[in-house]
């Protein structure tokens, strides 16, 4: 067995085909980088085999087609011994990634109080796991969070993984990823769906690390096809295309997704599942980092996009940080909160943590009011499932009239004012009642 694996692979050496050479000016030679060619009268090369490497860069370079490699009887016999032992490994790979079962869904949470993206991505597992035909289970690490247990389950859980205990009280990547290395090895799935937030985003790369599996961040859409792989799609090359990803040959299958992308999943609190309760034997004194204090975000309430039901966002064709006030009046009514496009961050007219798209927030509110924003495609990734998309453009051929649900041809200016005139008209009718928004009860 030993002996097997110090054989290596033949290279060859690079080889001149009588008859094809058309001297094309000496590409194959000052592409060497070996200094193994040298070229004759008729501009044709000739290989000195002592300095061949058999890189295949002259191969490669030819135009012509006019060199290959040549491999000796006994290096074809190598190869041939080898091309044998491929499918052998590819069964052995096959039969390993059969033995990982089930859909996992990582529930994130900050001292118990749980993010809603866990739920979001606990509705999406289940479509996954239907399709795969295997149970959705949810994974759960914290100090006395147990109440999480039940409330995966009221979101569609089947089975909770359950590691509790005051270690794991606050999170730090090397507690977290340690637990849930030892949960994935012993009991395998073969997918694993975590949250795109600061901590899902931490944890998720340092478990694929450790596994050695792939994962694909910031997915927007996931779906199975018809082999059963993970269809995991997102925006690359700057937004501009969607790229479906798959991870054929380990497992588990990761990805994290944005809050607010996916549909979130309905509560039933009477449904009930199986607790698994596992331990981990980790040491204060063992670990690298402590946490002295937790602080809070001093933000605030108003500046949480991801969980406003009404947002009005202003982009470029605010034309200036002082009318951006303008919408914020506009929210007030409604009972929303401002948002811009990333034009509007790089103008310096408003703070990064406003920002809509792809590198920004992703939201999903009940009405998104668009003004001034062309409708780039880096944000549209970020606000394209909002219920209700209301755009105000002069660019009747803007962008952004392609995903609205209303579209307004006219100056934000104009129409802005004009629409708090109406909403406080409604608002008096009503006796001053500024409950005019109904608010989606979860």
């Amino acid at each position: 067995m030993e002996e097997e694996k110090k054989i290596k692979k033949p290279r060859g050496v690079a080889h001149l085909i009588p008859g094809k050479c058309i001297a094309c000016g000496a590409r194959c030679q000052s592409d060497c980088p070996e200094d193994a060619i040298e070229m004759n009268d008729r501009g044709e090369p000739i290989i000195n085999l002592d300095k061949c490497i058999g890189c295949r860069r002259c191969v490669k370079i030819c135009p012509a087609q006019a060199l290959e490699i040549y491999f000796t009887p006994e290096e074809q016999k190598i190869l041939a011994a080898m091309a044998e032992k491929v499918p052998q490994k590819a069964e052995a790979v096959e039969t390993g990634i059969k033995e990982y079962r089930g859909v996992w869904i990582f529930v994130e949470h900050t001292e118990g109080k749980p993010a809603t993206v866990s739920w979001e991505l606990l509705g999406e597992g289940a479509k996954l796991a239907k399709t795969l035909g295997v149970k959705l289970c949810s994974l759960v690490i914290g100090d006395h969070v147990e109440h999480l247990c039940q409330e995966s389950f009221a979101y569609g859980a089947s089975k909770v993984y359950l590691i509790d205990g005051p270690v794991f009280h606050h999170y730090r990547t090397e507690t977290y990823y340690r637990a849930i290395c030892y949960l994935v090895e012993k009991y395998k799935p073969e997918i694993l769906l975590m949250g795109a937030t600061g901590l899902g985003r931490d944890l998720a790369g340092a478990i694929a690390t450790k596994l050695r599996t792939g994962l694909t961040a910031d997915c927007t859409g996931l779906d199975i096809d018809e082999k059963g792989y993970l269809l995991q799609t997102r925006p690359a090359f700057g937004g501009n295309i969607m790229a479906t990803i798959l991870t054929e040959k380990t497992r588990p299958q990761m990805s994290t997704v944005r809050p607010n992308v996916m549909a979130l999943a309905k509560r039933d609190a009477s449904r009930t599942g199986v607790i698994i309760r596992e331990s981990m034997d980790i040491k204060e004194e063992e670990l690298a980092t402590r946490v002295i204090e937790v602080i809070e975000d001093a933000t605030g309430e108003q500046l949480d996009l991801a969980g406003a039901e009404i947002i009005v966002s202003g982009g470029r064709g605010m034309c200036g940080p002082e009318n951006f006030g303008m919408l914020q009046q506009l929210a007030d009514e409604l009972g929303g909160a401002v948002g811009c496009s990333r034009a509007a961050v790089e103008a310096g007219w408003m703070p990064p943590e406003r920002q809509v798209g792809q590198t920004g927030k992703t939201v999903r509110p009940k009405i998104y009011i668009a003004c001034g924003i062309s409708g780039a495609i880096q944000h549209l990734v970020g606000m394209q499932s909002s219920d209700v998309i209301i755009a105000i453009n002069q660019d009747k051929k803007a962008p952004i009239f392609e995903v609205a649900t209303y579209g307004i041809v006219g100056d934000v200016f104009q129409v802005i004012p004009a629409m708090i005139d109406q909403i406080r008209e409604l608002k008096a009718k009503k006796g001053g009642s500024s409950d005019t928004v109904s608010h989606r009860k979860e």
